[in-house]
């Protein structure tokens, strides 16, 4: 196991009616707030409104920021930053899924830059001061609820690049599941192979953490129990809080710790996501089966043995590569059972721009669980 720092300095505040104390919680990091969210779900199924009730009973000024896309763009970003600056707001206060809170990240930084935010994103080192965040989630799916980093789209290039910073980690939560009953099933599946997916480029790692491992295998089994049980009854608190709670400890550093290496299934879908704009959970499930095929080597069979024992329940049998196959292929049939779809034809991709692609990753997987060249 590696040397590691381990810090996750955010308050939750897990449950039904948490937003109760919404008001309280974001005095104590300013009074003028810039509220992001996305199409404006948030206005409809009344959260919106229990949000802002409780920020005016306790002083906070609100302003707004809509129309975030499901993959936020910079164009949204350098929107908030001008809206922060002219209205001195001191508080982000992002309502939604990953997207929002992650547009949000990148504001809090851009509204001390005079210039495209883009350049926060291309270059960590000209952040030099940080917004608090606080945030109020309503889908189960990219953990930026608890994590310091965020994922931005460039349109105009074409690129889809993290940017993160220690103090962009939320300064608390609002985490209800009952928020999560309205996501539809294909939002619910792809935030499920989303919490899979980090978990799994956790898991998939050359070196050791025993506990680390474990916690893992519990994530993911999680995700296998009550993924399926959320589409089919929308309102299982127990299914939506199990699932919403797995999120946060899939990517907040614990499950990493020690043991990280560079993901290499979020930089393809990354590629995949920023040419043709796709759902980020679904481009994960697609590339992640046929990853794991890929990189199934005698050097990675007894990881992918494990996964199939412990997650799957697959029997050894005393063949480990039959064993592993059959894990990989338990995965593909749970993320079809989702509903989603297990190629790139099915979500309008063809073969037009994958050397462009491949070229754009260069050698950045070339560090990985096992490196990959374009």
């Amino acid at each position: 196991m590696d040397n590691f720092v381990w810090s996750i300095p955010t308050e939750i505040y897990f449950g039904k009616g948490q937003i109760e104390r919404l008001g309280e919680v974001a005095k104590k990091y300013g009074s003028r707030a810039l509220i992001v969210y996305g199409g404006g779900s948030i206005k409809r199924n009344g959260i919106f409104d229990a949000a802002t009730s409780s920020l005016r009973a306790s002083g906070v000024e609100y302003f707004e920021l809509s129309g975030v896309e499901p993959n936020p763009r910079v164009t949204s970003v350098n929107r908030g930053a001008e809206l922060c600056r002219e209205h001195k707001i001191d508080l982000l206060l992002p309502i939604g899924g990953g997207s929002s809170i992650d547009c949000a990240k990148a504001i809090a930084a851009a509204a001390f830059y005079d210039g495209d935010a883009w350049d926060l994103v291309k270059d960590r080192s000209l952040i030099t001061k940080v917004l608090p965040i606080v945030t109020v989630l309503t889908l189960a799916a990219t953990g930026s609820e608890m994590d310091p980093v965020g994922v931005i789209s460039n349109m105009d290039t074409n690129e889809k690049r993290s940017i993160g910073h220690p103090a962009m980690c939320p300064r608390a939560s609002i985490m209800d599941p009952s928020y999560t009953f309205t996501v539809n099933a294909w939002h619910t599946a792809a935030g499920t192979a989303d919490i899979m997916s980090h978990a799994m480029e956790n898991y998939f790692s050359p070196k050791k953490a025993y506990l680390q491992d474990r916690m893992t295998e519990a994530v993911l089994k999680t995700c296998v129990e009550y993924g399926i049980r959320a589409i089919r009854d929308p309102n299982d608190y127990e299914a939506r809080a199990n699932l919403m709670w797995a999120g946060s400890w899939a990517i907040n550093g614990t499950l990493s710790a020690g043991k990280g290496v560079p993901w290499s299934v979020h930089g393809i879908e990354h590629q995949l996501s920023a040419y043709y704009d796709i759902t980020h959970g679904v481009g994960l499930a697609i590339v992640t089966p046929h990853w794991m095929d890929y990189v199934l080597s005698e050097s990675t069979l007894d990881r992918f043995v494990d996964f199939a024992v412990n997650v799957w329940g697959i029997e050894d049998g005393g063949d480990k590569w039959a064993a592993a196959r059959d894990g990989i292929a338990a995965l593909r049939d749970y993320f079809k059972a989702l509903g989603i779809p297990m190629t790139l034809h099915e979500v309008g991709i063809d073969d037009k721009l994958i050397d462009t692609m491949a070229e754009n990753l260069g050698g950045s997987l070339s560090r990985g669980y096992v490196p990959l060249t374009p």
